[in-house]
């Protein structure tokens, strides 16, 4: 019986791995793709946003406002010593109140059709997530939806070509997996989620706007 001797390249090749999954996972964390999204969606078609005031409103909402948890976590006594679990639970909290101001906002300034079911997509998505994790003890991958969502959204409202943003999605899987944050049906259910989102989304914005 062979033991396997790990030599310097091993432990260097590992360690690129895990520098690059991580690198993948900070840039597909939801306020990123958000702000991703609002600016594509933004530059090829500027009146389905709304024009400057309610592009800024939605950034500010859903990347400013969720971002802000992690320079803000030292600030709050509840989360400053829970580490990353107390970083990961104020990020949460924040998210959901940039996703119900996004909403409020959109509603309040007659937003356009696109603007107001994306600022719904991303609260639903999260009431969702919420409920499979309380309710159904399903963590459902936050970077899978956040990714799954904007390409699915970017294919709906600017044509079917942004479907090949779906090639991303391995690389998201990979990383997640490599630093075993969740598992394939976490994955998928995250995937997934944000589509349902985006169909309730878009028929609410339909009767909202009409």
């Amino acid at each position: 019986m062979k033991t396997r001797v790990f030599s310097l390249h091993d432990i260097g090749e590992n360690m690129n791995k895990h520098s690059l999954a991580m690198i993948i996972r900070y840039i597909s964390v939801a306020p990123v793709i958000a702000f991703f999204l609002l600016t594509l969606l933004f530059a090829v078609k500027p009146t389905i946003i709304g024009g400057w005031t309610v592009y800024i409103v939605n950034v500010i909402f859903l990347t400013v406002l969720p971002l802000s948890a992690y320079p803000l976590q030292p600030l709050f006594p509840h989360f400053r010593h829970k580490g990353r679990e107390g970083q990961r639970d104020l990020a949460m909290l924040m998210a959901v109140i940039g996703y119900v101001g996004a909403a409020i906002a959109s509603i309040a300034a007659k937003a356009p059709f696109t603007a107001l079911a994306v600022s719904l997509t991303y609260l639903i998505s999260g009431l969702l997530i919420t409920i499979f994790n309380k309710l159904f003890n399903i963590r459902a991958s936050g970077h899978a939806c956040g990714v799954s969502g904007p390409i699915a959204t970017a294919a709906l409202f600017l044509g079917p070509w942004y479907l090949l943003g779906f090639f991303l999605l391995p690389a998201v899987y990979w990383a997640s997996l490599y630093i075993k944050r969740h598992d394939w049906p976490q994955l998928l259910w995250g995937t997934v989620i944000p589509w349902i989102a985006l169909a309730i989304s878009y028929f609410l914005a339909e009767l909202i706007c009409c």
